[in-house]
């Protein structure tokens, strides 16, 4: 592995973002490890200057255009070129779809697909100039298949898998790679940072018992899920090939998930997922 490879990760302060800036920085990457919250950076900052790593924590908030440029613009101009770049952050909406206002969903969008957005584009230039490069879209299970109740978050992740398909098209003549990581249930502040919409919290709503009792079985599969590191080494896996998969799963759940949407039809998954979800929680 070379010092000389240079990779950006968005949304790193915590979960797998985290955990993909420091393997990468492990192996030889040179990391700019990029947080809206320069604050919440202070356990990786102090994580890579014990091991005496080559990361560097960047300030880059994936909603707010300038700051995108302006990070880019800088680690460009600090690194000389970007290798690699991960597009982690992200956050969860949950809530039935009438009780989801459209500023909600709007700023859902903005981080998830926007956000990923606004970075791909600012780092191409430099990707086509070098002729080489790989995106890794840090996409979901949700991705691939839809669960009840989480339809605001699932549509952004359907529009990163459609998204990422259809530009590695465009980017293939340029030498450039792009990458689908697909985590299933994943022990981190997801849920914790999960927002829920005002109406789906109010008892008054038609949706909130079947709310509350998706949102107990949700946190029941996140503390049961698989350690955030597990999908930090599927994209270490996948940034070091020579010839990645245009998709990766990652966690336990996600290749069965995914092989039983394959297996089954539409309805028959549909009582697949709605047996599995009655099942009480461990």
């Amino acid at each position: 592995m070379s010092d000389h490879k240079v990779a950006v990760v968005t949304g790193s302060a915590s979960g797998i973002g985290y955990e993909t800036a420091l393997i990468l920085a492990r192996n030889g990457f040179r990391t700019f490890a990029t947080v809206r919250n320069l604050e919440k950076a202070k356990t990786l900052s102090e994580v890579a200057k014990k091991e005496q790593l080559q990361l560097k924590i960047t300030k880059l908030d994936v909603t707010d255009e300038k700051s995108v440029n302006d990070a880019i613009k800088s680690i460009k101009s600090d690194a000389g070129r970007i290798d690699v770049l991960v597009n982690n952050a992200g956050y969860g909406l949950g809530g039935a779809l009438e009780d989801v206002s459209i500023s909600e969903l709007r700023a859902q969008f903005e981080t998830n697909v926007f956000g990923l957005i606004r970075v791909t584009q600012a780092v191409l230039p430099t990707m086509r100039e070098q002729k080489s490069g790989i995106i890794v879209n840090i996409s979901s299970i949700g991705g691939k298949i839809a669960l009840p109740y989480f339809s605001p978050y699932i549509s952004t992740k359907f529009a990163v898998e459609g998204l990422s398909e259809s530009i590695a098209y465009d980017l293939e003549p340029f030498g450039i790679k792009v990458v689908l990581i697909e985590p299933g249930a994943i022990k981190t502040n997801f849920d914790s940072g999960m927002v829920i919409p005002a109406k789906s919290r109010d008892s008054n709503s038609p949706y909130f018992k079947n709310m509350q009792q998706l949102l107990g079985l949700m946190n029941s599969f996140l503390q049961n899920g698989s350690l955030p590191d597990k999908v930090a080494k599927v994209v270490l896996e996948a940034v070091t090939s020579q010839s990645p998969n245009l998709r990766y799963t990652a966690g336990d759940d996600a290749a069965f998930l995914v092989q039983k949407r394959k297996e089954l039809s539409d309805p028959e998954f549909k009582k697949f997922v709605s047996e599995f979800l009655s099942k009480p929680s461990a």
